[in-house]
């Protein structure tokens, strides 16, 4: 019996039926069956992938990708994770859309969507302002299809807002997952979600705040760790306290990078900007302030220079679990001595890891596929027994 069937077999019996049509936004929406459905659903599409089974689910179609800030892995993933299904797809860029004319975002939401069966949205860089594009774009396609302009309602997949980014956090989970050999194993591991220095000062909170909002759910003692002054958002900090409450972990906050470090079995550490600071710049943008967003980058840029000893150097990893703490990044790291003067993490601890983070990359495309297809397909059981008994891909 093959691993994709023996997961097809887990997968009948988890209560997934509310996957069916449904969007996903954050992964506190999700129940943990929904959650470890979409765990086995990627592990099975890529057993079937490694042994050159068609995954095609889809005969025609398009994937639309949305992306409103700059992307590599989540570009890339999104568009492997349609093709494995059998989409094809199609990127909007707003710059040479009608959008630069003034089309609303209903109208390009409907116009977009006519034979699109998922949706995929970046808008990370505006707190209160991401989620809120993603919401308003889905609502319009909702309408679009019981108005009958569109046959079908497209799902929608989160590849990043200013509040969650689900496809990097369950792709980090399933890395963890099969780095500690199954989930069973991780209640009382010891995660340290901490920032660390960046030379450039606007980047999101959606992966601190994933990871909290995340890894609480496993049992798992997780510390959120940061400067004074580098808060997340309350009411993400307050989901994560509810969770470990719930499973038996723990969720604590401290101002110390090598307090989070110590005996910690994974670590984390990742720049991101203030929340104040990131509401601060939304309004600023909201009102063409030029002048005051210039002076708050200036600022912000001084305040992240006080704090270059928050870095992941050889040293601090010695604080670790046997010196040996899995180091996880959702990339690209800002790493001292390459890619800047002073960043993130040391060249040294970086490259003693690559393998491992590039593993924890390969996860996102195989998360992706399975958002998707749990979304769009009724019967997924049927559908992964039908992938295993199917024809290799075709290889000329």
């Amino acid at each position: 019996m093959s691993k994709a069937y023996e997961l097809s077999q887990k997968l009948e019996k988890l209560h997934i039926n509310n996957m069916y049509n449904s969007d996903f936004y954050w992964t506190w929406d999700k129940t943990d069956e929904e959650l470890d459905a979409v765990f086995t659903v990627a592990d099975a599409l890529r057993d079937l992938r490694e042994r050159n089974k068609s995954t095609r689910v889809f005969d025609s179609g398009l994937g639309i990708s949305i992306f409103r800030d700059n992307s590599t892995r989540t570009r890339f993933s999104f568009a492997s994770a349609c093709n494995l299904l059998g989409l094809e797809v199609q990127d909007l860029d707003e710059k040479t859309s009608q959008i630069a004319h003034g089309e609303t975002v209903r109208e390009t939401a409907n116009m977009v969507s006519f034979m699109a069966d998922v949706i995929g949205i970046r808008d990370d860089m505006f707190i209160g302002e991401g989620h809120k594009y993603q919401k308003t774009f889905m609502d319009a396609v909702t309408e679009g299809n019981r108005d009958g302009i569109l046959e079908q309602k497209p799902t929608h997949v989160n590849l990043q807002c200013d509040v969650d980014h689900p496809t990097q956090a369950m792709a980090d989970m399933l890395h963890i997952i099969h780095e500690f050999g199954g989930v069973e194993n991780l209640k009382g591991k010891k995660i340290a979600m901490t920032w660390a220095y960046s030379p450039s000062y606007g980047k999101p909170l959606s992966v601190p705040q994933g990871v909290i909002g995340l890894m609480t759910r496993f049992g798992m003692d997780v510390v959120l760790a940061h400067p004074e002054g580098y808060e997340v958002m309350p009411e993400v900090e307050e989901i994560a306290r509810k969770n470990a409450e719930a499973t038996g972990g723990s969720f604590s906050k401290c101002n110390d990078m090598a307090e989070a470090f110590a005996d910690a079995d994974i670590v984390y550490p990742k720049s991101w900007a203030p929340f104040a600071a990131m509401e601060k710049r939304t309004k600023l943008y909201q009102e063409g302030d030029q002048a005051g967003i210039k002076e708050l980058e200036k600022e912000l840029l001084a305040q992240n220079a006080q704090h270059k000893d928050w870095a992941c150097t050889e040293e601090m990893m010695k604080k670790t679990k046997d010196g040996e703490a899995l180091y996880l990044h959702c990339l690209p790291a800002d790493i001292t001595g390459l890619s800047c003067e002073e960043g993130e993490v040391d060249e040294a601890v970086f490259n003693k890891y690559l393998v491992p983070l590039y593993k924890e990359a390969s996860f996102k495309p195989y998360i992706i596929a399975a958002m998707i297809m749990l979304a769009k397909v009724k019967d997924p059981v049927a559908a992964l027994q039908a992938m295993d008994g199917a024809d290799k891909r075709k290889l000329f």
